[in-house]
C-alpha cells in the first residue's frame, strides 16, 4: 500500500517552530530527541559549525554575537543580519530553520520531502508573505500554500463540524499577535475579519520582565546588566522561564550566581517575582490585544454574543491574565484543548492533507470535563461558600495550577482545604471530592500566605497540597478519579486521546564530533566560565558539570600552563556536548575532568 504525497505542515514561529505530517489520516507532530518544538534560533559555534534550535539557544548566553533569535520579526525588511563571518537576509536565516525541520521529517519517514504548507500571521503583509515563501524555496521546498495561522488552528478545531459556527481565534505567539473571526460551515472556512500587531507577543513580556530585573539589580549594585552581553543573555533566558512558571504558579524566582563583578567581588542575582506584579507589567500590552479584538468584531459587524467559541493559539495565550480579560470581554467559552504551541502546525498539516487528498479526522485530546477548585471565604460579604477554581473545565491534562490564599484572622493556626468539583460559584451547588487540614501555622497577623497547588495527572489522579509560604509547612492529599467522581447531565463526549503519534526514535548526531581546539581556545574556555558562567538551565540539567567547572576555575591558576590547557580542552568538550544535547558524552568528559582536577589538587 502506498501513501499519498507527503506535504509538510510548518509553523514558522518567532520563538519556536514545528513541523507536522499526515500519516494514515492522522496528524503527526514530528519529534526530534523527544521534542516537538524547535526554538527558532540559529547560531554559529566557535568552530564554524551551523547550530539550529536547542544547540543554538544553549550557546546564546556565551556567544550572543554568534546567535540570531526572533528573525520572523524582520521578515519582509530589506536588511541583513550578521552571523559569524557572513551576513544573511531574514529569508536565508528562516531557510536554515525550515531546512532543519525538513530534515527531521525526512529522518522520521526515511524519504525525501519537497513540498510544504507554511503558516504566517493573519496580519502579515505581502512583503512578509513573499519573504516566507522565499525562505521555503531556499530550504528546497515547494511552498504549495501560505495560510494564515488562525485559519490553520480552525482547521484542527473545526474538523468534522456538522453545523455552522462563528469562531474567534486569539493568537498570541512569541513575537506576533492577531485575532481573526471565522465562519465555519462543513468544509468551508470564511475569514470575516482579522486584526493584529506583528510586533507584539511573548518576547515583549520577556522584555518587561528583563527591564524590571535589570533595573532592580542596577539600583542595588550600580551596575547595568544590559551593558554586559553575557549577563544580559543569562537574564533574558531566566526571565523567559519565570514567565512560563508564572502561568501556573503565584511566585517565581530568579537565581543567577556570579552574574557580574564589582571591584573584584562576584555579584549574584536573587529575586522573587509575583504573578500579580508580572501581570501589572504586561497589562498595557494585553489591553492592546483587546483593542484589536474589538476592531475585528466591529469589522465583522458582530457582537460578543455572536461568537460561538474562542480558540487560543500561541504559547503566550497560556497567560492567566489573557483568560481573565477574554472572559470579561466576551463571556464565551475558551478553548485551548489542543496545545496552543502545536495547533497551528497541525492545521498546516491538515491543509496539506486536504491538498493531497487525505481524509483528516478530528484530533482527540483528553481534558478535564469539570472545574476543580477550593472553598474560600469572602471577608467583606461574609460569603463562606465561595468557589475558587484552580483547574477549569476543558483544560488539557496533565496539568498543574497554583494559587495563593490568605488567612482571615490574626494568629490563625489552622486552615481547612476543601476540594470541590463543579461549575457554580457557590460550593453548595458543587460536589466536595476531598478535604484536609494544614495546622501549626505561624502566629502572625491576618494575611498569612497559603499556596494551594493542584496537580492533575493523565489518569485523573488529583494531588492537592497546601503550603505556608513563610515556613514551608505543608500537607497534601490525593483524590482518585477526580475527573469522573461526580456524574452530571452534561454530555462530555471526550474520548481517550492519542498520547503520542509515534514512538520516540533515537537519531544519530547531525554534526560530527569536533577536533580538539588549539591551546589558546582551550584556555579561553576557562576565562569564559569565570567571567560569565554557563547558560541558564545548566544549574538543574547539568548540575554536576557546573560544580566541576567551578572547581576547574579555582584549580587552573594554581597549575602549570600545560595542565591548564588540558583542563580547558575538557571543559570545551563538555560545553560542546551540552550544546548538542549529548548528555552521556558530557557526563563522560566531566568524569575525566573531575579525575584530572583531583590529581592536580593533590599536587599543588
Amino acid at each position: 500500500m502506498t501513501h499519498m504525497e507527503t506535504i509538510l505542515g510548518i509553523d514558522l514561529g518567532t520563538t519556536n517552530s514545528e513541523v507536522s505530517i499526515i500519516r494514515d489520516n492522522n496528524i503527526i507532530v514530528i519529534e526530534k530527541d523527544g521534542r516537538k518544538i524547535l526554538p527558532s534560533v540559529v547560531g554559529i559555534d566557535p568552530a564554524g559549525n551551523l547550530l539550529v534550535g536547542h544547540p543554538a539557544k544553549n550557546q546564546a548566553v556565551l556567544y550572543p554575537e554568534r546567535t540570531i533569535k526572533s528573525i520572523k520579526r524582520r521578515m519582509g525588511e530589506d536588511i541583513k543580519v550578521k552571523l559569524g563571518d557572513r551576513e544573511y537576509t531574514p529569508p536565508e536565516i528562516s531557510a536554515m530553520i525550515l531546512r532543519t525541520l525538513r530534515s527531521y521529517a525526512e529522518e522520521y519517514l526515511s524519504q525525501q520531502i519537497t513540498k510544504a504548507v507554511i503558516t504566517v500571521p493573519a496580519f502579515f503583509n505581502d512583503n512578509q508573505r513573499a519573504a516566507t515563501r522565499l525562505a521555503g524555496e531556499l530550504a528546497g521546498l515547494e511552498v504549495v500554500r501560505i495560510i494564515n495561522e488562525p485559519t490553520a488552528a480552525s482547521l484542527v478545531y473545526g474538523a468534522d463540524r456538522e453545523k455552522s459556527e462563528t469562531l474567534l481565534v486569539y493568537d498570541l505567539g512569541g513575537g506576533t499577535f492577531d485575532v481573526s473571526i471565522l465562519r465555519v460551515e462543513n468544509d468551508v472556512i470564511e475569514v470575516l475579519a482579522s486584526h493584529g500587531d506583528t510586533h507584539l507577543g511573548g518576547d515583549d513580556f520577556d522584555q518587561r520582565l528583563f527591564d524590571y530585573v535589570c533595573d532592580g539589580f542596577k539600583k542595588k549594585n550600580k551596575i547595568d546588566l544590559r551593558e554586559i552581553p553575557v549577563a544580559a543573555n543569562r537574564v533574558l533566558q531566566a526571565v523567559e522561564n519565570v514567565k512560563k512558571q508564572l502561568s501556573t504558579e503565584p511566585y517565581a524566582s530568579i537565581k543567577e550566581e556570579f552574574i557580574a563583578d564589582k571591584n573584584g567581588n562576584p555579584l549574584h542575582l536573587d529575586m522573587e517575582i509575583s504573578r500579580e506584579h508580572y501581570e501589572e507589567m504586561i497589562l498595557p500590552l494585553l489591553e492592546k490585544t483587546i483593542i484589536c479584538l474589538n476592531d475585528a468584531l466591529r469589522d465583522a459587524k458582530l457582537h460578543p454574543s455572536d461568537i460561538d467559541e474562542i480558540i487560543l493559539v500561541g504559547g503566550a495565550s497560556r497567560t492567566p491574565l489573557v483568560h481573565q480579560l477574554l472572559e470579561k470581554r466576551m463571556n464565551t467559552a475558551l478553548h485551548g484543548e489542543i496545545d496552543p504551541d502545536l495547533c497551528v502546525t497541525m492545521g498546516a498539516a491538515a491543509q496539506g492533507g486536504l491538498i493531497s487528498g487525505a481524509n483528516v479526522g478530528r484530533v482527540l485530546i483528553d481534558i478535564t470535563p469539570h472545574t476543580l477548585g477550593v472553598r474560600t471565604i469572602d471577608k467583606e460579604t461574609h460569603d463562606y461558600y465561595l468557589f475558587s477554581p484552580l483547574i477549569k473545565r476543558n483544560t488539557p491534562i496533565p496539568c498543574s495550577r497554583s494559587e495563593v490564599y490568605m488567612t482571615s484572622c490574626d494568629n490563625q493556626e489552622r486552615v481547612e482545604v476543601e476540594v470541590f468539583q463543579g461549575e457554580n460559584d457557590d460550593t453548595r451547588h458543587n460536589a466536595m471530592i476531598g478535604n484536609f487540614s494544614l495546622t501549626g501555622l505561624s502566629k502572625v497577623p491576618e494575611g498569612n500566605e497559603i499556596i494551594c497547588r493542584f496537580d492533575l495527572d493523565i489518569s485523573g489522579m488529583l494531588h492537592v497540597s497546601a503550603m505556608e509560604k513563610i515556613t514551608g509547612l505543608k500537607n497534601a492529599i490525593t483524590v482518585k478519579n477526580a475527573l469522573i467522581n461526580v456524574q452530571t447531565n452534561e454530555h462530555v463526549g471526550f474520548k481517550e486521546h492519542l498520547n503520542q503519534f509515534f514512538a520516540n526514535q533515537e537519531f544519530g548526531p547531525i554534526l560530527e564530533e569536533e577536533e580538539e581546539d588549539d591551546d589558546e581556545v582551550a584556555l579561553s574556555e576557562i576565562e569564559n566560565f569565570d567571567g560569565g558562567r554557563p547558560p541558564e538551565g545548566w544549574e538543574t540539567t547539568y548540575a554536576n558539570e557546573v560544580a566541576i567547572f567551578r572547581k576547574a576555575v579555582v584549580v587552573s591558576p594554581k597549575v602549570s600552563e600545560k595542565d591548564a590547557i588540558e583542563i580547558g580542552k575538557l571543559m570545551k568538550k563538555i560545553t560542546d556536548a551540552i550544546q548538542k544535547d549529548k548528555r552521556d558524552d558530557a557526563a563522560s568528559y566531566a568524569s575525566e575532568l573531575e579525575d584530572l582536577l583531583y590529581y592536580l589538587e593533590d599536587s599543588v
